[in-house]
């Protein structure tokens, strides 16, 4: 049974420590009907009870599934609003859109009060904020990188000098936070072995959503562009028709691997299965370290394709930062710091969740 005082502390963990809302501010929470599947009524319920709580002025607007247009009234509500959090899949449709200057924008990758009474919920935001920054440097500072998975994955790279240097990053903020910044793959090289479902990134509709897979088959990536698919022929064929597919419904490269990420937050954990639903696992689970997932299909962030990886291993200048699946902040003095700094991450990070719906 979901503790209610867990309950609370995750609330006050998105709207204190992710969205810094202070006594007085009106929070638009824009949450979805749970006949889709994704998320229930009770985690946005417990949000608004708990800002009351605190002060804040809530409101509560449910929505429908996303669309490639918003509702006009559901757009011009949205605007009205400086602080929205957004209990719904359409948060994450214009993540990398710029934010204007002084208003807020929460996507909550929450689904349930479970999940939000959960580590994943509970753990400091501000601390998983820290340690990211310092993922990102470790990332955008390394001389080569490498990325290995059970099924045969390989694929190496440097940072480009442009990369180096930019922040660049989605506008809106994450709850809870659970990828670094996504490394840019123009200048990596290699194999990348697709199993099990291509997925969407939550960019845009399309329908069907995702692409079962039979048998491992493998694209052949240079200067982060697909130059082939190798493996079972029918397979590929199938790759080839869906990439065919998207690529046409909204004019877009399909030829490309714009970027990649791996998780980083050990309590994120998935409990159904997979086959249920491969969007939304795909779109949940991506925050869990067992899984790296590539942006592709389109020359943008986040594309409109997903590779899903499991239990990869990513190489920085030969030191494995995941392993097997694992995280290791300690094998780097940026991220072992974050862990002196903050210890309550520690037993998280000893103890991660296994679970990820495979």
């Amino acid at each position: 049974m979901t503790s209610r005082s867990d309950l609370s502390e995750g609330a006050r963990n998105l709207l204190q420590h992710c969205g810094d809302f202070t006594a007085g501010s009106e929070i638009l929470i824009v949450h979805e009907d749970p006949a889709f599947g994704w998320y229930d009524n009770a985690a946005p319920l417990a949000v608004a009870a708990e800002a009351e709580a605190l002060g804040l002025k809530p409101r509560l607007v449910k929505v429908g599934a996303p669309s490639d247009r918003l509702a006009p009234e559901t757009t011009a509500l949205i605007e009205q609003y400086d602080n929205c959090i957004f209990f719904s899949r359409i948060g994450d449709q214009d993540r990398f859109a710029e934010v204007p200057a002084g208003k807020t924008k929460v996507m909550s990758y929450i689904r349930s009060a479970e999940m939000l009474a959960s580590e994943f919920g509970r753990t400091n935001h501000e601390a998983m904020l820290v340690l990211k920054k310092a993922i990102d440097a470790i990332l955008r500072n390394a001389d080569r990188i490498e990325i290995t998975c059970p099924l045969g994955s390989y694929l190496t790279g440097v940072i480009s000098d442009a990369a180096r240097s930019s922040d660049t990053d989605v506008s809106v903020r994450r709850f809870p936070m659970g990828v670094p910044q996504p490394i840019e793959a123009l200048e990596f090289g290699g194999r990348v072995a697709l199993s099990r479902y291509l997925t969407p990134t939550g960019s845009r509709v399309y329908d069907p959503p995702f692409l079962k897979i039979g048998a491992t088959a493998f694209a052949h990536v240079a200067q982060g562009r697909i130059e082939f698919f190798s493996g079972d022929t029918e397979t590929i064929r199938l790759v080839e028709r869906h990439y065919e597919r998207v690529s046409n419904q909204f004019g877009i490269d399909p030829q490309v691997v714009h970027s990649w990420h791996a998780g980083i937050h050990p309590g994120s954990s998935y409990d159904q299965a997979a086959g249920d639903d491969p969007d939304r696992w795909s779109n949940t689970v991506f925050t869990n370290p067992r899984i790296l997932h590539f942006h592709t299909c389109g020359a943008y962030a986040p594309g409109e394709i997903c590779w899903m990886l499991m239990d990869h291993t990513v190489r920085i200048d030969g030191v494995a930062l995941w392993e097997d699946g694992a995280i290791h902040p300690e094998r780097f003095a940026q991220t072992s710091s974050c862990l002196d700094q903050w210890p309550e991450l520690r037993p998280i990070f000893e103890n991660p969740s296994p679970l990820i719906g495979i």
